[in-house]
């Protein structure tokens, strides 16, 4: 089964880059059968992208209020993403509304597993926060884990 991995992002807003960050470090691993993707996070395009898929990740900075690096994973689906968690979109429609769209328009992935990174900060910046950086490593892992358990299930 192939996996699609899309990473959210504006790598020129600090911690905001997490998701593109994340889809290079993928790239880097050459996993058999993931394809990795920069996305700037526009509802619309995202859709497009994931509807005719069966497996997606999509890793995105968050902002709930939890510590720098909480990492929260979400089954997405299976239920809504919480209404908070990504509200720094700069898009009219933003990740957790283009999942509810794609719910309604029959077009969810079979999985659609979604990564939120607690952000540290989205000031103007390249460089990742200490808490983001080592959140991404421990992503990526529980990434890879999850593909070899899939490639286990399918033999």
């Amino acid at each position: 089964m192939k996996m699609l991995v899309i990473g959210i992002g504006n790598e020129m807003r600090a911690d905001d880059g997490a998701g593109i960050y994340a889809v290079r470090k993928i790239r880097e691993k050459h996993l058999p059968d993931v394809k990795a993707m920069e996305h700037s996070g526009e509802g619309t395009s995202l859709i497009e992208l994931w509807k005719h898929q069966d497996q997606v990740i999509v890793i995105d900075a968050a902002s709930s209020g939890s510590q720098p690096g909480t990492i929260h994973r979400y089954e997405a689906h299976r239920k809504s993403l919480p209404a908070n968690l990504f509200r720094f979109s700069t898009h009219t429609l933003g990740l957790a509304e283009a999942i509810e769209l794609s719910r309604v328009l029959r077009e969810l992935p079979a999985s659609l597993i979604v990564y939120g990174i607690e952000a540290n900060t989205f000031d103007t910046g390249s460089a990742l926060s200490p808490e983001v950086h080592s959140a991404i490593d421990i992503v990526l892992n529980e990434i890879i884990s999850e593909k070899e358990t899939n490639r286990t299930r399918t033999r």
